[in-house]
């Protein structure tokens, strides 16, 4: 989990893709990373869930744990 927290450090404040280990991908900036989760303000339309449904600029805050890979988006 070291591997993923600097990683995420690295790509603060830049547009990234994320894939979890549960086959999902949010695509947005990310705002923040502490020792357990990075956070993610995504954009319209990126979390399909009924609590952030339509919202704007959403944080989504994300495990370490449950992280797969990150791309930067260029």
């Amino acid at each position: 989990m070291v591997e993923q927290y600097h990683f995420c450090r690295s790509c603060l404040h830049r547009n990234v893709i994320v894939h979890t280990i549960y086959g999902q991908t949010y695509e947005g900036v990310i705002t923040n990373v502490d020792c357990s989760n990075v956070y993610l303000q995504v954009s319209d339309g990126e979390v399909q869930t009924s609590a952030l449904f339509g919202a704007r600029n959403q944080i989504l805050t994300l495990s370490l744990f449950t992280l797969l890979a990150i791309g930067l988006i260029v």
